[in-house]
């Protein structure tokens, strides 16, 4: 393998260019080529599992919950009553998990276009993978594309847990998705889709902020913190069909029993609202838009 050299894995790429992130590999759990992309499974020295999807860093066991609950809590969070909710990609289930453990969501699709994913997931990242024996889960093997076409005005809530915008994935960034994603979505539904990094990424994230609020009446960013993502930070980007919503404002404040109860070790009703505060040069270039 290219990207293991000396008992290191050595994550680079073209969209971080002079930059990499080094993990120490205790073991090479699983290694092969699925029908769509590299799938890569290591068992680290202080990360524990970790996922790797075309050389890229997709989640590993010490840090994944940071990012799960994000994607999902911002978006549940800030909806009146988010029954139905649709997740593209996510197929490592830790989205999943997070979202059925919401009282009001009552169901879910997952759609994933690569099986290889869930079934490696499965076996070497169980912590995650839980989330597909929730009954709440309808799981559809395939592209999301196609299945939000068949599905019209369908979804409360919308969640696309996606790879960086190369490969598989890199569709998942136009504005044609953005426009697909608002037909699947019921009248007052949000969608909240990984935004990339704002130290990375600014001028994609402004591009996919400019065409969204052509699409939504509201949309913002928010962002969290996650040590194997590239430069320690990964974005969200939100948008409503209901002119009213106020992302920075939860529509529920979760009690210290709910937070024990859910088992959430990152997302909190504080670090909702404090997710829009963006430094200086970040907020300059989004948020005077």
């Amino acid at each position: 393998m290219d990207n293991i050299t000396d008992g290191w894995f050595k994550e680079t790429c073209t969209l971080w260019p002079g930059q990499a992130t080094s993990l120490q590999v205790d073991e090479v759990l699983y290694h092969k080529k699925s029908k769509f992309q590299d799938v890569l499974v290591f068992k680290s020295k202080t990360y524990g599992n970790v996922l790797v999807l075309d050389g890229v860093i997709q989640c590993t066991e010490r840090d994944e919950f940071a990012y799960q609950e994000m994607i999902a809590n911002l978006p549940l969070y800030s909806h009146p009553c988010p029954k139905k909710v649709l997740i593209i990609g996510g197929g490592d289930g830790g989205v999943l998990r997070e979202v059925v453990k919401n009282p009001q969501v009552e169901s879910v699709v997952l759609c994933e276009i690569d099986e290889d994913v869930i079934d490696v997931s499965k076996k070497f990242l169980p912590g995650m993978a839980k989330g597909f024996f929730s009954p709440k889960l309808t799981l559809h093997v395939g592209d999301g594309f196609e299945f939000m076409k068949q599905n019209q005005n369908a979804f409360d809530v919308i969640i696309t847990d996606s790879s960086d915008p190369v490969g598989p994935a890199e569709s998942l960034f136009k504005e044609s998705y953005y426009q697909l994603m608002k037909t699947a979505l019921t009248k007052g539904g949000i969608l909240c889709s990984q935004g990339e990094c704002q130290w990375l990424h600014l001028d994609l994230i402004k591009e996919m902020q400019t065409f969204c609020k052509t699409l939504f009446p509201v949309v913002d960013y928010a962002y969290g913190t996650i040590p194997t993502y590239p430069s320690g930070q990964i974005g969200f980007m939100l948008c409503s069909k209901n002119p009213e919503t106020h992302f920075q404002k939860p529509v529920k404040e979760l009690s210290k029993g709910e937070l024990e109860s859910m088992n959430l070790k990152y997302y909190n009703t504080e670090i909702h609202k404090a997710a829009f505060v963006l430094p200086e040069f970040a907020r300059k270039v989004l948020k005077e838009a």
